[in-house]
């Protein structure tokens, strides 16, 4: 009896640990980032983002495959950018370096939205002067818009009578998994340190 006992407490741990388990694990079409996220998208987070085809620094068409193979910080710009865009691409570069202090390899990515003036050489120079990982993009008008508009990015070039307008843009940064999409945004306020925190977290959630 004594023993029949003991199987049966045993048998009765072993179940409850596997409930205990079982509770924990993400259901199916649950959202596993859900902790990490501190934004909201409207109309869910699988709205945003999606396949593009836009041009890297050597003049090579790419897609989003070929780009995003690690986790990614996109972010919408353009090189002729007086103040905002050198100071959030360069955050992004300093949150990059911060997570690779901690052993997570996250890819920087610039995309223009400037492909009048932002020509391969000139979007890829950009990029590598931030960070030597730093991927830069730009692309036909017609690829540069597509891109935009998965992403739900906003940009409108101001008038002008020489080139050297300005182009008003929304300043999001997007945080984009290989295999799951995107994931989270990020608005310019955010320190350095912010962005590697919640892109650590995001990482941690997808292992």
């Amino acid at each position: 009896m004594v023993r029949l006992a003991a199987i049966s407490a045993g048998v009765a741990i072993v179940a409850l640990m596997g409930g205990v388990w079982y509770a924990s694990q993400p259901s199916e079409g649950e959202d596993k980032y859900a902790s990490c996220r501190n934004t909201q998208v409207a109309g869910g987070s699988d709205t945003i983002g999606g396949p593009f085809t836009l041009v890297n620094s050597t003049g090579e068409t790419v897609t989003n495959k070929d780009v995003i193979t690690k986790p990614s910080l996109i972010y919408f710009g353009y090189t002729f950018c007086p103040d905002v865009c050198p100071l959030d691409t360069v955050r992004n570069a300093e949150a990059v370096d911060l997570l690779a202090e901690q052993g997570n390899e996250v890819t920087p990515v610039f995309i223009s939205i400037d492909p009048k003036r932002d020509t391969p050489e000139v979007v890829g120079d950009f990029a590598a002067n931030l960070h030597e990982n730093m991927i830069g993009l730009t692309g036909s008008e017609e690829q540069v818009q597509a891109a935009s508009q998965a992403y739900r990015t906003y940009f409108r070039a101001q008038p002008a009578d020489d080139e050297y307008y300005l182009v008003d843009h929304s300043t999001f940064t997007y945080l984009v998994m290989p295999e799951d999409g995107f994931v989270e945004f990020f608005r310019r306020e955010l320190t350095p340190e912010q962005v590697a925190e919640r892109t650590s977290c995001s990482l941690d959630a997808a292992s």
